[in-house]
């Protein structure tokens, strides 16, 4: 398995909805085999510019290890999950 790191932004929405993104994709990752090292969840910041009219967003960054199909999974429902504004998954170097 491969070291990987997730940033993602979700709309301003409701703690309880928050939570449940956040646990939603640790789960995606756990059921496609990989291992969650850590969850930071670093608030509600301000935008560098406008995302679909808004101008904050909720930062979270998971370090996770994975085989390359639980990542493309991963990618896959960030982009269909309407609460994602922006995502990037990254590989992390050795």
């Amino acid at each position: 398995m491969k070291a990987y790191e997730v940033m993602y932004i979700v709309k301003p929405i409701e703690e309880e909805a928050f939570e449940a993104i956040v646990a939603k994709f640790e789960n995606l990752i756990t059921a496609n085999g990989g291992n969650v090292e850590k969850t930071d969840r670093w608030g509600k910041k301000r935008l560098a510019y406008e995302i679909q009219d808004l101008t904050e967003g909720l930062y979270v960054l998971v370090t996770f290890q994975a085989e390359a199909a639980a990542v493309k999974e991963l990618d896959r429902v960030m982009k269909i999950t309407d609460e994602v504004m922006r995502h990037m998954i990254i590989r992390k170097g050795e």
